[in-house]
């Protein structure tokens, strides 16, 4: 209904009453234009304004457009995709998800260093998750190749053994991501930085894969795993840049 072309022209206001519509589909074609133009703090002549702009003659007919609309989005059953990832952010939305997090939370926030870690586009992610970190003040390290020499990296303070908590391996907190949790190398990673008496923290799809179990905590999103082309992954991974950020607003 709201075309991109359209969108691209509208101003402050116009995103403002636009952002309000589209999170109340149901409501606003029952609503007088007076009380839509309380409801985004404007006047009338604006809401008929942004009628014209979308190409409506007013706003008796804006609001038909709008019951077209929402009954098509009731009628129109969602992209399995879509289902999934709706279901993860329901499960999401609960005291047992923030429960599940804490322990997490508490470990990074005691770390002096957070080093995340994972392959191929595992190691993409790994990569954002430690500018995700760095971008809200925390220091982080982000990884993308498992055969990095953990022996030759000095931690700050650190004289090329553990001194400890203040400069030691053993106040690192490894956060190692993969869908499957079964990828060699960065298993063999994992076991070294654990080693080093690191504490490894994981971000997989499955609680039942390698990686979840060798780590001290797991937050497994549980979608179903997808293959195509051949065999190439493509399973998403929202839920893994979902937690990221939900642990990186929680430190």
């Amino acid at each position: 209904m709201f075309s991109y072309e359209e969108i691209q022209t509208y101003n402050e206001t116009d995103i403002c009453i636009y952002k309000y519509i589209v999170s109340n589909m149901d409501k606003v074609p029952y609503m007088t234009v007076r009380e839509l133009a309380g409801e985004v703090h404007t006047s009338t002549s604006t809401i008929l304004r942004f009628c014209g702009k979308n190409n409506f003659d007013g706003y008796a007919e804006f609001k038909e457009a709008l019951k077209e609309e929402a009954a098509r989005q009731h009628t129109r059953p969602p992209r399995e995709d879509l289902r999934e990832l709706s279901a993860f952010f329901a499960r999401a939305a609960s005291s047992a998800f923030e429960e599940k997090l804490d322990f997490a939370v508490e470990a990074v926030r005691k770390a002096d260093l957070v080093i995340f870690i994972g392959m191929g586009s595992s190691g993409t992610l790994a990569k954002y998750g430690a500018r995700y970190f760095s971008n809200l003040g925390y220091f982080a390290v982000g990884l993308e190749d498992a055969l990095y020499p953990v022996d030759a990296f000095r931690l700050p303070g650190a004289s090329g053994k553990a001194e400890g908590r203040s400069g030691g391996w053993e106040n690192t907190v490894v956060i190692a991501v993969s869908e499957s949790g079964e990828t060699d190398g960065l298993l063999e990673a994992v076991g070294r930085f654990r080693q080093k008496q690191c504490q490894i923290l994981s971000i997989t799809n499955s609680p039942l894969s390698t990686l979840a179990k060798l780590s001290d905590w797991n937050f497994s999103y549980n979608l179903d795993p997808v293959r195509i082309n051949g065999g190439y992954n493509g399973t998403t991974q929202v839920p893994v840049i979902f937690i990221i950020e939900a642990l990186a607003k929680r430190i």
